[in-house]
């Protein structure tokens, strides 16, 4: 990631980054990286997940291959503000689940001279914008999409495929339940799931002409 070096120097200010992407494109991975380099240089540090967050671990954030560091799970944003007064360094996971206030708590900590880092989804299984996390790309300084491997074409993927049959917007899984798909792959996989829905009328169903 590259940031511009600052003109004035006296200026108390901080920033947002968003690291965005699917499921298995290492966000949290790049989240731990960017924080524990923070924690090396003796800055003070909070993380932070939502606390329906529960795959891995209550307290730790986890990455896919198993890199970790500790956080506070909270049930609501608005209690990440409290709970980060003399922060160096903001971290949010999982961004995504947090309510819209998520968006006011990123600029309020970083109108304060706080450097905030937010990993999430960008999209939803269906393939639609995932909660606030435009809102957050939007107002961010800095925006790092990354990309997964798509499990059928082997191109960068982009989009979270939910292999189960279940509709509910939040669904924590892993790789029984989700795979990274690129456009293409993805496209073609929601077209078989309609297909069987389709109703095809029997040809001698279809009245002729004169209505017989």
């Amino acid at each position: 990631m590259f940031l511009e070096n600052t003109v004035n120097q006296k200026e108390q200010f901080g920033w947002i980054e968003v690291i965005c992407g699917s499921m298995f494109s290492g966000k949290t991975e790049e989240l731990i990286r960017r924080l524990k380099r923070a924690q090396f240089a003796k800055q003070k540090v909070e993380i932070f997940k939502p606390a329906v967050d529960v795959r891995y671990d209550e307290e730790m954030v986890v990455s896919h291959d198993a890199n970790e560091i500790r956080s506070t799970p909270v049930p609501a944003a608005a209690n990440i503000q409290i709970l980060a007064d003399g922060c160096d360094v903001v971290g949010i996971d999982e961004a995504q689940f947090f309510d819209d206030e998520i968006v006011r708590v990123c600029n309020d900590l970083a109108n304060k001279g706080i450097r905030v880092i937010v990993a999430g989804l960008d999209m939803d299984f269906k393939g639609n914008p995932f909660g606030p996390m435009p809102n957050l790309m939007a107002t961010a300084e800095y925006v790092t999409k990354v990309h997964a491997v798509c499990t059928r074409t082997g191109n960068l993927a982009q989009y979270s495929y939910r292999k189960a049959s279940s509709e509910a917007l939040v669904l924590l899984g892993e790789v029984d339940e989700y795979e990274p798909l690129s456009r293409a792959a993805y496209y073609k996989a929601m077209l078989r799931e309609k297909l069987p829905q389709m109703k095809v009328n029997d040809p001698q169903e279809i009245p002729n002409k004169d209505g017989k």
